[in-house]
C-alpha cells in the first residue's frame, strides 16, 4: 500500500533537474515509481550497471531516447563522476534528471560538478501527519518513528535494531567516512542523548571517548548523512541577549529511542515531553524542506527564557507535551513578545480544545498541523 507523500517532484522535474536526498527507507524508491512510473532508473548499486557507467560514462547518452525527457540514478554518490555527462546532456538535450541519495558527503565534499544551479535539491523525510492521517498514531510515532518500512512493521523494535546497524555499516564503514567505526558507534549514542539540546562538544568528546575536534568531524558525517540537522538560534532578539549556538536534531524519534537504549515511552513522563517535541521538530523541518519556507531556527535569552522553535521568523511556537497548559508554560512566549518582532504565538499540546491566553494561542497538535500543511499560519 503506497502513502502518498507532500513532497510534489514531478511539479519540480517539469522545471529542472532535481537532487533528492534522504536517509536509508525514508521511501525515495517508492516515491519514483509512483510519480514517474516507467521513467528510466539506473541504480548504481547494482554493481554490472555501475560498472559500465563508471568505465564508459557516455551509455547514458548513448542509451538515451529521443522521447525521454526525464531519467532517474539512484545512488548518485557512487559515482559522482556521472555528473559530468548529466550535465552535458541537460544542456545538449534539455533532459531533466532525478539524482537521488542517501548522502550528499562526497557531492559535497569532493569538489564535483554540482550541475551549477542547473537542479535544485529536496530532502525526502519520514512520514508526517498529513500523510498519514487516519493511520497515524501519536504513541507509535513517538517510540518506533516514522520511517515507512518500520511503521508499518511487525517487529519495529527489531527493525530498528537491524536499522541502526546498517547504518554503521553501509553508510559509515562502506562510504569509508571514518577508520574508526567503533569510536564512531559510541559517539552516536552519546550524541542521541543530545537530541534536542544546545551542543556543547567538550562534553560530548568526554562522554564518548574521543577528541573534540574527532567529534565535531562526526557530526559533519551525521548532517552529510541527514541523519541530524541543525537548528540554529534565533539572534535578532534585542531587549534580551540571545545564545548563539545550535541544537541538534537526529531525523527519527525512533531511532532515537533506540540509540538511547530506552524502554517505550509512557505518557505523561519526562521522555514524553522530549520526544513529543522531538516529533513537532520533526513536521517543521519536513515543512520548510518541502515547502522552501524560510528557516526554522529556536531562541533562548541569556537570562533564561527560551521558545522551542521559530519559523520563518514570523512564527513562534513552544511545545508542551501536557494535557493542560499553565501560566508557567507561557513565560518563553510571553517574554519574546515583548520584543514585538514575531507575528504569532502559539503552544502546540495535548490540550483537546483552541483556547487564547493574552494573544497566544494553545492548540491541540493536529490541529496546529492542520494549519502548518493547509496554509492557516501565515
Amino acid at each position: 500500500m503506497y502513502i502518498p507523500r507532500k513532497l510534489d517532484i514531478a511539479e519540480i522535474l517539469n522545471q529542472k533537474s532535481l537532487f533528492l536526498f534522504g536517509p536509508r527507507q525514508t521511501g525515495k524508491s517508492s516515491l519514483i515509481k509512483e510519480t514517474l512510473g516507467n521513467t528510466k532508473i539506473y541504480d548504481l548499486l547494482d554493481s554490472q550497471i555501475y560498472l559500465e557507467l563508471n568505465q564508459n560514462p557516455k551509455r547514458l547518452e548513448q542509451e538515451h531516447q529521443k522521447n525521454e525527457k526525464i531519467i532517474v540514478i539512484d545512488e548518485i554518490q557512487k559515482l559522482p563522476s556521472l555528473l559530468d555527462e548529466v550535465h552535458r546532456m541537460i544542456e545538449n538535450f534539455g533532459v531533466h534528471f532525478l539524482l537521488t541519495g542517501s548522502s550528499a558527503r562526497k557531492l559535497c565534499r569532493g569538489g564535483v560538478n554540482l550541475l551549477g544551479g542547473r537542479a535544485r535539491s529536496r530532502n525526502l523525510h519520514p512520514f508526517i501527519y498529513q500523510e498519514l492521517l487516519d493511520r497515524f498514531s501519536l504513541e507509535k510515532a513517538i517510540n518506533y518513528g516514522l520511517i515507512p518500512s518500520i511503521y508499518f512493521s511487525d517487529a519495529p523494535d527489531e527493525d530498528l535494531k537491524a536499522y541502526a546497524g546498517d547504518y554503521l555499516k553501509e553508510e559509515i564503514a562502506a562510504e569509508g567516512l571514518t577508520r574508526n567505526v567503533p569510536a564512531f558507534s559510541r559517539f552516536l549514542q552519546v550524541a542521541a542523548s543530545c537530541n534536542g539540546q544546545i551542543l556543547n562538544y567538550a562534553k560530548i568528546a568526554n562522554d564518548a571517548q574521543v577528541p573534540s575536534s574527532t567529534v565535531q568531524e562526526y557530526f559533519h558525517i551525521l548532517r552529510d548523512t541527514l541523519i541530524a540537522y541543525d537548528v540554529p538560534a534565533w539572534k535578532k532578539s534585542i531587549k534580551r541577549k540571545p545564545l548563539s549556538t545550535s541544537k541538534i536534531y537526529f531525523f527519527d524519534t525512533g531511532v532515537v529511542r533506540h540509540l538511547q537504549n530506552r524502554s517505550v515511552i509512557q505518557a505523561k513522563s519526562p521522555e514524553f515531553g522530549e520526544a513529543f517535541e522531538a516529533y513537532i521538530a520533526h513536521e517543521l523541518k519536513t515543512f520548510v524542506d518541502y515547502r522552501q519556507k524560510g528557516e526554522l531556527c529556536y531562541w533562548r535569552s541569556k537570562s533564561g527564557f527560551e521558545v522551542d522553535f521559530i519559523l520563518s521568523d514570523q512564527i513562534a511556537i513552544e511545545v508542551k507535551g501536557k494535557s493542560v497548559v499553565s501560566e508557567r508554560d507561557l513565560a518563553g512566549l510571553k517574554a519574546l513578545k515583548e520584543e514585538g518582532l514575531i507575528k504569532s504565538y502559539y503552544v502546540v499540546s495535548l490540550e483537546t480544545r483552541r483556547r487564547t491566553v493574552d494573544g497566544i494561542k494553545i492548540l491541540p497538535w493536529k490541529d496546529f498541523l492542520d494549519l502548518l500543511w493547509n496554509g492557516g499560519l501565515f
